[in-house]
């Protein structure tokens, strides 16, 4: 099969203010095959599969890209460890086979191998250990079976004490006896395949229109108020696929939509002696969920997460709890040998998941099998799932969009061959970084306002560059910011 490429498409992938203004308007007087909202990893995935297929789209997000769930995950690939203890073997085989297009074939620039040890200190069982050890052995069966070679993700083996310290030097020594070392796939950012996601659909000619949110959904389209002038239009379009997450429901009655939140923190890299591999943590009493500490670009350490229910009002931005910031801390202090302290969390942050209600007890009892369907309003909704499987999801809605409502003109999905452009040219990253400490330059700035749809400050800080993970580092960073954009937003 020949590979699809965005570098033949007719189309600039770059997003930017003057390509919006101009996008608005085209929106506005034409009518579109498919109209997605959200723009999030899922309505991403559904522009790039839809416009890749030929058909004419335009996706429309409230915020920003990448603004609500999608920012806020464990930035892994992976193959569903957790989905195997549980005995969900469909949802497991489904992020392996994800998993190997996205490292081989969709995105190999954007995702690297990242080593996990399930370390055998006295605070993991034995019960622990064997079902972590079997659940990565079966973990690896669905990596061959999906074909991913081993040059790729090298399979799992038993290490001794002194190289599981080697690689995790914070590890506690006393009664340590080595543990078991896997490798599951690791994003550079989960905001920055959103954007990426979304700029390969703007090759295939996707209006991608951020501050443009939907006031009233229909079957052949939505009212539509541009945050930036609040003016207010119509979007006529053939199809219309609500991915708007945990805010589904808001804009579609039928829909319901049971939030549960995810919580991390971040800590410095050198507070942990600046693990090489991630170190995989079960749950007191349990051999089915875990806490992970994932390092992560920039010297730092995320920790996570939680599975916590979030009834009530959707916040546009979820806030972590103590309860689960103590969690997490004391989770990750059972295996190290000096415990880490409130005073040296960096930051923290949580998502909502938007999982389907199955009438589950709780919330981590729900699968993560996503749902597609189309509701009363007569727009495609496309519910649940997670980052890994999001192409799938994209395929699903698009495939129930051709046949319910373009006849079937349509051809199949092609974005299992489909690479995503590439990021910032190499020499973009080049120069004196904008703060101490922070390797971020003038012209990753540049590229994420001229190239990444970057409108504001908070664009920049919070969703192209990750700064604002650590409080600190956004209020040091934030005039320099703020004096570059204002500079690159001048026509």
């Amino acid at each position: 099969m020949t590979r699809l490429s965005p570098a033949s498409a007719p189309h600039s992938a770059d997003l930017n203010a003057a390509r919006r203004r101009r996008e608005l308007i085209e929106a506005a007087d034409q009518t579109t095959d498919v109209l997605v909202i959200g723009g999030g990893i899922t309505g991403a995935g559904v522009a790039l599969d839809a416009a890749s297929r030929g058909l004419s789209v335009t996706l429309i997000e409230a915020e920003d890209l990448g603004f609500g769930t999608s920012r806020f995950s464990s930035k892994l690939v992976h193959g569903g460890l957790r989905y195997l203890a549980t005995g969900d073997f469909a949802t497991a085989q489904e992020s392996a086979q994800e998993r190997h297009l996205l490292m081989t074939r969709i995105a190999p620039h954007l995702i690297h191998p990242l080593a996990q040890l399930l370390p055998f200190v006295p605070g993991v069982t034995l019960n622990q250990r064997v079902a972590g050890a079997v659940g990565m052995g079966m973990g690896d069966l669905l990596r061959m079976r999906a074909r991913t070679p081993r040059s790729v993700l090298p399979g799992p083996r038993l290490v001794t004490a002194r190289t599981a310290r080697r690689l995790a030097p914070a590890l506690r020594p006393d009664g340590l006896r080595g543990g078991v070392l896997s490798n599951d796939g690791q994003l550079v950012d989960d905001a920055r395949l959103v954007v990426t996601v979304a700029r390969t659909a703007a090759a295939f000619g996707a209006r991608i229109l951020t501050r443009a949110r939907a006031l009233q959904l229909r079957a052949d389209g939505a009212t539509v108020s541009d945050a930036l002038t609040g003016e207010q239009f119509e979007i006529r379009a053939r199809a219309v696929i609500n991915a708007a997450g945990v805010w589904a429901g808001t804009l579609d009655e039928s829909i319901t939509v049971r939030p549960s939140r995810g919580t991390h923190i971040v800590l410095d890299a050198a507070d942990l002696g600046s693990p090489t591999a991630a170190l995989t943590i079960p749950h007191e009493g349990s051999i089915s969920r875990y806490v992970f500490a994932l390092p992560q670009q920039h010297g730092r350490i995320i920790v996570g997460l939680t599975d916590e229910e979030a009834p009530g009002p959707i916040p546009l931005v979820a806030q972590p709890s103590e309860p689960e910031i103590a969690f997490l801390l004391a989770s990750l202090n059972r295996v190290l040998d000096a415990p880490i302290g409130r005073d040296r969390v960096r930051g923290a942050f949580a998502g909502l998941r938007p999982l389907i209600d199955s009438g589950s007890a709780a919330t981590a009892d729900i699968s993560r099998k996503h749902l597609v369907t189309a509701s009363d309003s007569g727009a495609i909704a496309v519910l649940g799932g997670k980052l890994t499987t999001y192409r799938r999801m994209a395929e699903d809605a698009v495939d129930l969009a051709v046949r319910a409502r373009l006849g079937g003109a349509a051809p199949a999905s092609r974005t299992a061959e489909l690479r995503l452009v590439a990021g910032a040219p190499a020499s973009a990253g080049s120069g004196a970084g904008i703060a101490e400490g922070i390797d971020i330059t003038r012209a990753d700035i540049a590229f994420a306002v001229q190239a990444e749809g970057a409108l504001s400050t908070d664009d920049v800080i919070d969703r192209r560059t990750r700064i604002g993970l650590v409080d600190a580092d956004r209020e040091r960073c934030l005039p320099v910011i703020e004096r570059i954009i204002a500079e690159e937003l001048v026509d």
